[in-house]
């Protein structure tokens, strides 16, 4: 029997060996992903849920909800594709801050969701997460990475 040649140069074969784990940022990346596009997806599930945090006057309700939903949705894919990280990143906290008056409309009228109710502490507990998520968004996609740190 003749000498068999390996199909992967021994050299390789110790990278081969073992996947590299994920680092913590990945995790939270991949967490923040999940919730964005889950988030997204509830606009089009429930939308009802997300008018009272909209002022009655304000036009084209339903529409901003939809493209609201369609923006986290987007938005959570986009901090999955290492190419569309940064500019999805900071799409995602451009779409937190434009929500926040909604979710500060909320809180100051207690405005209800219909067919649940909502403890008015929630409704303002929400609004300083609001800036956590900024961060986690900002810390885990828009952040220019450094050279030698794992992404």
């Amino acid at each position: 029997m003749k000498n068999r040649v390996p199909l992967v140069p021994a050299r390789d074969v110790a990278r081969l060996s073992y996947a590299k784990p994920m680092s913590w940022r990945a995790i939270l990346r991949s967490l923040l992903a999940v919730f964005f596009i889950a988030a997204g997806a509830n606009h089009f599930r429930d939308p009802a849920f997300y008018l009272p945090g909209l002022p009655s006057k304000l036009p084209w309700r339903q529409p901003l909800i939809d493209l609201s939903g369609a923006a986290e949705i987007l938005g959570g894919i986009g901090v999955l594709v290492p190419r569309t990280r940064r500019a999805a990143g900071w799409g995602l906290i451009a779409l937190l801050i434009a929500v926040f008056p909604a979710n500060v409309f909320m809180a100051l009228r207690n405005a209800q969701p219909p067919r649940r109710t909502v403890d008015k502490w929630v409704l303002w507990v929400r609004l300083p997460l609001q800036a956590v998520f900024i961060a986690w968004t900002w810390w885990t996609a828009a952040a220019k990475p450094r050279e030698h740190s794992p992404q």
